[in-house]
């Protein structure tokens, strides 16, 4: 896709850049009650779009370190790394084995929702060994119907992002 180092070199920080914007964005927008923790993943729809542009797997998954280290950086402690690594680590491996093992069956939307399932999977299996207590598990069925929402989500507005960049010419 890209023919120059540098041209990839930037669009992977624009891409970091947007993820901490979405992300510092997301951080004002207040949680509702009933659900604590519960979140629109809004810098997930940049590591969807990395998934789906750049060139390897391995350049989205750096893409996806950096966004979480900023971002625990801009607001967040130990526990937020441990929890937004963990998601996201799960998340981004299921989403590369749905994109490749089904890739005419799973379109971006469906990818995006099963990221989101497996993200709170990913942080509750932290918290259980943070907290000893498998008991947190019980919390998932309410995360997932919010995760599988807000993934469907992000996975709609991913493959709206994507049919416009398609257009742009990326030198």
């Amino acid at each position: 896709m890209f023919k120059r180092k540098t041209s990839k070199m930037v669009y992977m920080s624009l891409l970091i850049s947007l993820a901490l914007i979405l992300f510092t964005v997301e951080r004002s927008i207040p949680t509702p009650f009933l659900t604590p923790g519960a979140k629109l993943g809004l810098a997930n729809l940049i590591i969807m779009i990395s998934i789906y542009t750049l060139d390897s797997y391995k350049e989205a998954f750096i893409v996806l370190v950096l966004r979480i280290i900023l971002s625990t950086m801009f607001g967040g402690g130990l526990s937020t790394l441990l929890y937004s690594i963990s998601g996201g680590i799960l998340s981004f491996t299921v989403a590369i084995i749905l994109k490749e093992l089904f890739k005419d069956k799973v379109s971006i939307i469906g990818v995006s929702a099963a990221a989101a399932f497996f993200h709170n999977v990913g942080q509750l299996i932290v918290a259980s060994l943070i907290l000893e207590n498998i008991g947190v598990f019980l919390y998932l069925p309410v995360l997932s119907f919010i995760g599988i929402i807000t993934g469907i989500f992000i996975g709609i507005c991913s493959n709206y992002c994507l049919v416009h960049l398609k257009k742009l010419r990326l030198a």
